[in-house]
């Protein structure tokens, strides 16, 4: 696992969002919030060479992942999933979810990594 497997993560679970946003999903704002946090995220962890900019890339991948179950308990996580926005909205909910599952899995592998391994 590297560096690069966690920045393309960050960038799928975007592209997912994106791709909800075309379906026509409904976010707070005119631009949705997540697709920028992520992209900005991914920049700052392709840019900036610290262990804790990886555990940061990884923390976004679980925000977004905790907000789809937590969005779920109100009945809204799942509508995507359900098929309630089109194929493009199940396309998209599945990429978000695989990208930030990705995400939030090697970017805390990555950060966890020993002192060690951390020097390769």
């Amino acid at each position: 696992m590297n560096r690069t497997v966690l920045v393309s993560g960050l960038v799928v679970g975007a592209a997912g969002i994106a791709l909800l946003w075309a379906a026509g999903v409904d976010f707070p704002v005119a631009i949705p919030p997540g697709l920028v946090i992520l992209l900005v995220g991914a920049a700052g962890v392709a840019l900036v060479r610290r262990r804790w900019a990886d555990g940061v890339g990884g923390f976004l991948g679980w925000f977004v992942l905790v907000g789809f179950v937590l969005a779920g308990v109100n009945g809204d996580g799942f509508d995507s999933l359900r098929g309630e926005h089109g194929a493009l909205g199940l396309v998209g909910q599945l990429v978000q979810l695989v990208g930030a599952g990705v995400a939030a899995l090697v970017g805390t592998a990555l950060a966890l990594r020993t002192g060690a391994d951390a020097a390769r």
